[in-house]
Formats: structure tokens, C-alpha cells, sequence
């Protein structure tokens, strides 16, 4: 196992205010003033789920680990990224985490598609197993266009969400790909899947009158995740000022990646230094008390963040975004289109209306529970993260 490389304890001290600086603190879309905001910056930061290392969990597999320290993080800000869009999705971007606060029924369902047990929707059971189907041994390095792909596969189960996640590939995002597949739901493929309106409908055991108008809407919410790869052993500066300009947008889910072994998830940027979570400190898991409440406190980082400089940001990342509706994806594409006219900014992804006909067809593998096709599915699904097309100038 890797030690875990970085802990909160040791960088409370060194990390511990935001600059006085004139610059803008953007958080996940959201720009503050550290001289007058500071108060809001650290709430909207604590108010993201931070998941970390675990131990005392149940055993993956039964017999497996039962923690995942040292070789978790990836998976862990995985598991983060996903969390801000079901945050999103199910209490809106505005939804703010206060200690002691009583919180909505929403917000522990959310929760608890991330706890460390074995029929959570995301937890780290699931991605760990969903990932031996994909050659990955449990315990094993995952780099973040792996941890994506199984994030994809495991979201087909959450039909309380119901998501339709996008993970575009050779650095190019196909509109109408995104379009079929966000409106793919329509008509109802059965019975199961789309119980008659009028029935008293539970989601996944908790009642949810969104549900109901969910399915009479013709956009299912968008989650998606671009792998890409932004130079060879360090981040090409030509692609700085782009990747800045994703946390400026409403839509923006972050960003995954680090260092080999050491992944964070970076939810924003001040001036030349990335703002994220770390995962790197071990904390026991968690079992909901007597009442069946879930002590939440540990799922939220309740001091400054840490930063780094954007150009030790290892170049493998993958950039998330969410869309709730049609329009969103719609503005979306507008700013994509405009940030090619930024001047010294260099495109990280390439945004058509068409899959250009070189390309096969990612949406043809039908990425569903029961899908078994490994061989077709080798194309997408890159073991090793290291396969990616190499961006240049």
C-alpha cells in the first residue's frame, strides 16, 4: 500500500487563511472577494461533501480491505466530484451545510449513496468492485478517466437520480452525442422503468414528488467528465487560463487529478493557485446512530482549504459539468465557443456538433448494468490512464 502522502493535520498550519489579494476567489463557478466575502467562501467550501480515507469499514468483497488508505484517494475524489452533482441535482447550487443544523430528507439521501457499505449507490465498495469487472484488483491505482468510466456504469442503478452521464473521449465533446443521450429516456423503455404518473411512486425507497416531473420533462440532468491529458510530465501553461475559466462557469462540477498516487479534487482557483480537497487523512467510518441519523460532521472539511500552483497540477485530469436542463447545456456550449476567443488561452477539448466520422461511437456500447462486451468496451475504458491523445500547440 502507498502511505497516504498528505494529511489535513500537517497542513492546518501552513495552509491556513486565503491571501489578502485583489484577485477573485472562484468556487465552483461562484466568484467572492476574500476582503469582504471570506465568511461566505469558507461556507460555500465547507458546504461540499469531502470524503476521505476510511477504516473500519465493512470488507470490500467480504474478504477485501477495510480501509483504503493509501490507495482510496482517486476513488475518494471520484466519489466527490459525483457528490457535487447529485448536490446539484437534488438541493441546487445555493444549498449551504450548517454544523448543527437540522438538514432536508434530500440531503441524507444524497449522503448516503456515498457511505462505506456495500449497497450504497457510490460507495467505495462499489467503485472498487465495479472496477475488477475492468481489470482493476482492488487496491489498485485508479487514474481519473478510470474512475469516471466506473462512476458512468454505476450511475445506471441510481434511477433516483436519474442521470445520464457523458464521458467525452480524444478530447472532443460531440453535442448531438449529448443530446440523444440526455433525452434518450423518452419514450418510458418499460414499466419498471417509468411506473405510471399517477401511482404513489417511492425512488429508491424515499418518496420524491421531483420524480414525478422528472419524467414529464424531456432532458434527463447531465453529468460530464472529460478526461484529458494537458502535456506530457507537467500541465502545458498555453492550457492555464482555459482550465481557469471552467471553474468561472455556473455548470462547473470541478476537477479531478493531483499527482500519480495522490489525487485531489480542486473545486476552484485564486490568482495562479488552485483551491481543493484533500483526501489524505484517515477518519473511522461512519454507522448511522440509534435513530438511524447519519452523523454527517466528518463529510465536511470545517477549515480553509488547501491550494497549490496551478503548474504543479500533474497533466492527467479529468473536468466535470453539470446541466440540469436543456438550457443549461445550451449556455454551456455558448461559453465553450467564446472561450476559443480568449486571448493566450489554448482549447483543452474540442466542442462539434457532429461525431467527425473517424470516430466510432462511445453511446453504442450501451454502458448498462448488465453490459459484458470488455473487449469493445477496452476502447473507452483505458486501464492504465495513459492512453489519452497527448494535446499540443
Amino acid at each position: 500500500l502507498f502511505p497516504a502522502t498528505l494529511t489535513y493535520d500537517t497542513l492546518r498550519f501552513e495552509y491556513e487563511d486565503f491571501p489578502e489579494t485583489k484577485e477573485p476567489v472562484w468556487i465552483l463557478g461562484r466568484k467572492y472577494s476574500v476582503f469582504t466575502e471570506k465568511e461566505e467562501i469558507l461556507l460555500d467550501v465547507t458546504s461540499r461533501l469531502w470524503f476521505t480515507y476510511r477504516k473500519n469499514f465493512p470488507a470490500i468483497g467480504g474478504t477485501g480491505p477495510t480501509s483504503d488508505t493509501g490507495w482510496g484517494c482517486m476513488l475518494r475524489c471520484g466519489q466527490m466530484i459525483f457528490a457535487q452533482a447529485l448536490v446539484c441535482r437534488h438541493l441546487g447550487r445555493d444549498w449551504r451545510w450548517i454544523k448543527g443544523k437540522k438538514q432536508v430528507d434530500n440531503y441524507f439521501n444524497v449522503l448516503n449513496a456515498f457511505i462505506d457499505k456495500k449497497d450504497s449507490y457510490y460507495s467505495i465498495h462499489q467503485i472498487a468492485q465495479m472496477g475488477v469487472g475492468e481489470g482493476k484488483s482492488i487496491g489498485q491505482w485508479y487514474g481519473p478517466n478510470t474512475v469516471a468510466q466506473v462512476l458512468k456504469k454505476l450511475a445506471t442503478f441510481d434511477t433516483w437520480s436519474s442521470l445520464a452521464v457523458h464521458i467525452a473521449m480524444d478530447n472532443t465533446v460531440v453535442m448531438e452525442e449529448i443530446r440523444r443521450l440526455c433525452q434518450s429516456n423518452f419514450p418510458c423503455a418499460g414499466a419498471a422503468a417509468c411506473p405510471a404518473v399517477e401511482s404513489d411512486v417511492l425512488y429508491n425507497g424515499y418518496p420524491e414528488e421531483a420524480g414525478v416531473r422528472d419524467r414529464l420533462s424531456l432532458w434527463k440532468p447531465l453529468v460530464l467528465l472529460i478526461p484529458l491529458r494537458l502535456g506530457l510530465t507537467e500541465i502545458n501553461e498555453a492550457y492555464i487560463e482555459t482550465l481557469k475559466h471552467c471553474f468561472m462557469m455556473p455548470q462547473s462540477l470541478g476537477v479531478i487529478g493531483g499527482k500519480p498516487n495522490s489525487a485531489h479534487y480542486f473545486i476552484g482557483y485564486v490568482g495562479e493557485e488552485l483551491i481543493y480537497l484533500d483526501p489524505h487523512t484517515t477518519q473511522p467510518a461512519v454507522e448511522p446512530n440509534d435513530s438511524s441519523c447519519l452523523p454527517d460532521e466528518s463529510f465536511h472539511c470545517q477549515h480553509p482549504p488547501c491550494r497549490m500552483s496551478i503548474a504543479d497540477l500533474d497533466p492527467s485530469i479529468a473536468v466535470g459539468f453539470f446541466c440540469n436542463t436543456e438550457e443549461d447545456f445550451n449556455d454551456w456550449c455558448q461559453q465553450i465557443k467564446k472561450l476559443s476567443l480568449v486571448r493566450g488561452a489554448l482549447p483543452m477539448f474540442e466542442l462539434v456538433e457532429r461525431q467527425p466520422s473517424h470516430f466510432s461511437n462511445p453511446d453504442v456500447l450501451n454502458l448498462t448494468p448488465d453490459s459484458s462486451d470488455a473487449d469493445r468496451l477496452e476502447r473507452f475504458f483505458d486501464s492504465e490512464d495513459e492512453d489519452f491523445e497527448i494535446l499540443s500547440l
